[in-house]
């Protein structure tokens, strides 16, 4: 399965390209990023997964995630959505999902590193909308790949897909029929009610 990355890197871009700077110290659903953290998060992410889709790799794809996110890079600003726009030009290639390539010191076929890239945008950008008190959208086509990446079933089923219960908090309950982004947050252990403190 492959996915298009725009729709939640365009999000993310969105978000960010408004945020004020008095809001860089409020908190996210990620229980230890503030917003600059989780933007710093961001930046390090695309880097990564842009060098892991053209198979460039070395130090940004080699490092696995810091405790402590680095200081947010005084020009994020420009470096973010620059560093977005190559991303999914990247993973827009079809050999950006062949072979063997590695992000956060893992390795990992291809075809399931770009579900992991996807995946960190999508919920990432979730975060930083909620953070925001901001209208979270992106295409149904994204979500539902989420929720397939994200279903413990579907990983036991796909011995290349990381187990999520070693990535995320438990699945947070939530109603058969809630909305589709309720069921993704929820099953990556976030809240969907979640509200800053």
């Amino acid at each position: 399965m492959t996915v298009d990355l725009h729709s939640p890197a365009a999000t993310v871009a969105r978000l960010a390209a408004d945020l004020p700077d008095d809001r860089l110290d409020d908190p996210t659903p990620c229980a230890n990023y503030a917003v600059r953290d989780l933007l710093s998060h961001l930046v390090g992410l695309t880097i990564a997964f842009r060098g892991a889709g053209r198979k460039d790799l070395g130090p940004t794809t080699a490092t696995a995630p810091p405790a402590k996110m680095p200081d947010l890079d005084p020009d994020w600003r420009t470096i973010l959505p620059r560093e977005l726009d190559e991303l999914v030009a990247v993973w827009r290639r079809p050999d950006a999902w062949e072979g063997m390539t590695q992000a956060g010191g893992v390795t990992l076929p291809a075809e399931v590193m770009g579900l992991v890239a996807h995946n960190e945008l999508l919920l990432h950008g979730w975060d930083l909308a909620r953070a925001l008190g901001r209208e979270y959208t992106v295409d149904t086509a994204n979500l539902e790949a989420s929720l397939v990446f994200l279903t413990p079933a579907q990983a036991a089923a796909d011995p290349d897909l990381p187990d999520p219960d070693a990535i995320f908090a438990p699945p947070v309950a939530v109603p058969a029929d809630a909305p589709l982004l309720d069921r993704v947050v929820a099953m990556a252990g976030r809240s969907p009610s979640w509200q800053p403190a």
